[in-house]
């Protein structure tokens, strides 16, 4: 087993570089075979990942049994971490902050994990209909009977984390972030600075635009990317056009573009953990390599002319999706 450099989520310590398990079968088209998922997670312990990132939501629960069955036979210490407020209910999805519901979500986790207590749970997003108060109370009163060991927030504005943190201290924040999506920028990187959080780095890769991964708009059948303004045309081939200029830049650097994603992300503060997803052993071995790469300090000046504002047109989100997004959006972005 390799080791990686580590860095704080919370009280805990956990490798500089995560894996985000999602796309294991979740949202990005045909999932790959289950000996082959396992795969990826078995390749990641051997490499030195301690943190896996799950939650209810992916694949109506199948990724935390994923999950499990990957590392239940591996002997080396690893945290895995989840998340609640979203989740599939009879079916359907389902966004729900009571208490109630994230009692239940919870207690379904841990049946799928198959354990008694969970490292680190998020409320995955914010519930406009419950105070964030109630929500992390219900966490709170989880974390007593012993059940989670630490809280989360996932896609909060700095407003909507002060708030949390003022009821419980809040370990980790999630949201995504990477050379093209700076929406922490604003004001949550700094206010997790500030409050000692941990800030969790999902699509370090730009959900594979930054991975040479997006080429064109013809995505697999259930791909996510499908219904995202800024992956599809007419947007698509404005903005790789900064893309190209990005991948130029890591070549001239001897990186991938995704190595020099991640990269970026990690020099962006000492509090940030990436967790960069994948399906493929290659690309993951590439992308723990990021976790001990320097980055000349020129590179970001570059990187932030490539991107620019109005380098990347339209928004992160279809419209419905956003309205459940807290985090800050930035002056030039387009939400429809």
């Amino acid at each position: 087993m390799t080791t990686l450099p580590t860095r704080p989520l919370g009280p805990l310590t956990v490798s500089a570089i995560g894996l985000g398990c999602m796309n294991l079968n979740h949202a990005y088209g045909v999932p790959p075979e289950e000996r082959d998922a396992i795969a990826v997670l078995h390749r990641a312990v051997d490499l030195g990942v301690t943190l896996f990132d799950t939650a209810a939501l992916y694949g109506l629960g199948d990724n935390e049994r994923l999950v499990a069955t990957a590392l239940r036979s591996r002997t080396e210490p690893v945290t895995l971490t989840s998340k609640c407020v979203l989740d599939f209910v009879d079916g359907k999805r389902s966004l729900n902050g009571t208490p109630a519901a994230i009692t239940r979500t919870v207690e379904g986790s841990l049946q799928r994990l198959g354990t008694d207590h969970i490292a680190l749970v998020y409320l995955h997003r914010l519930d406009r209909n419950v105070p964030i108060e109630e929500s992390v109370g219900a966490l709170v009163r989880l974390r007593e009977a012993g059940k989670i060991g630490a809280i989360g927030l996932s896609e909060m504005s700095a407003a909507t984390i002060r708030r949390a943190h003022a009821v419980h201290p809040i370990a980790a924040v999630q949201s995504e972030y990477s050379p093209v999506v700076r929406n922490p920028e604003i004001a949550v990187l700094d206010a997790c600075r500030e409050l000692g959080i941990a800030f969790v780095a999902f699509s370090p890769v730009a959900r594979g635009l930054l991975a040479g991964a997006v080429r064109s708009a013809d995505y697999a059948q259930h791909d996510i990317r499908a219904q995202m303004p800024r992956f599809t045309e007419p947007n698509l081939a404005h903005n790789l056009r900064a893309v190209d200029a990005y991948d130029a830049l890591a070549a001239a650097h001897g990186m991938t573009p995704a190595q020099l994603s991640i990269a970026w992300t990690l020099a962006r503060g000492e509090h940030i953990i990436p967790i960069p997803g994948t399906r493929s052993i290659h690309h993951l071995e590439e992308d723990v390599a990021a976790a001990t790469m320097t980055l000349p300090d020129e590179i970001f000046d570059q990187i932030d002319a490539i991107f620019a504002p109005g380098a990347i047109r339209g928004a992160r989100y279809a419209a419905a999706m956003q309205a459940q997004i807290d985090t800050e959006t930035l002056p030039h972005e387009e939400l429809a």
